[in-house]
């Protein structure tokens, strides 16, 4: 019991941590999370990774709570999404009701300002780094159907216009085919090594 107490407080103090200083949103806090949950506590494995930040950003609702209730849940079950919810949403909504009495004063403060603009260069930096570690895994598999979805939906995304949301059902889509697809023929593979 007293370990279970110990996992619960060490998974609500690192994601109070990672949620106090991810300024710039939920995309931020994936390479945070990433770096804690599985380089330094190894309590998810790199792919597992990516695969519960697909499920966060293609989920509705904030990413960095979506990921949290993942990396809680996988970590130690319902209870543990719970204590890493409370842990990711503490820091903004103490932080907003801070900054939400003393508006007038910060709207107008070229300091907040100018730190303002220094944080956007820096949560480019951050969401640049997720692209280059996803992509990557990506590029990793050596399969050539994730590459061309990972190509294809760039140039719908920038060039065409397309709604992010349909590109993420039809992406969801072909990855559920080509899962199912894939299965299957290791079942075939596996009954012809069989016999």
């Amino acid at each position: 019991m007293e370990c279970k107490k110990k996992q619960y407080r060490k998974l609500f103090l690192s994601t109070f941590q990672l949620s106090s200083c991810t300024f710039g949103g939920g995309f931020v806090i994936i390479p945070l999370m990433r770096r804690k949950f599985v380089e330094e506590l190894h309590w998810i494995e790199e792919q597992e990774m990516m695969d519960l930040t697909a499920i966060a950003q293609s989920s509705p609702g904030a990413i960095a709570v979506n990921a949290s209730i993942l990396v809680g849940y996988r970590v130690a079950g319902i209870a543990g999404a719970m204590v890493t919810v409370l842990g990711t949403i503490l820091p903004p909504l103490i932080i907003i009701s801070v900054i939400s009495l003393f508006y007038t004063a910060f709207r107008d403060n070229r300091i907040v300002s100018m730190a303002m603009a220094g944080m956007l260069a820096g949560v480019a930096a951050v969401i640049c780094d997720v692209v280059i570690t996803m992509g990557k895994e990506i590029i990793r598999q050596k399969r050539l159907l994730p590459i061309a979805v990972l190509i294809i939906s760039f140039i719908a995304v920038r060039f065409l216009g397309i709604n992010i949301i349909l590109l993420i059902l039809a992406c969801g889509l072909i990855g559920a085919i080509d899962t199912f697809y894939q299965g299957k023929r290791e079942k075939e593979c596996g009954a012809h090594d069989l016999s």
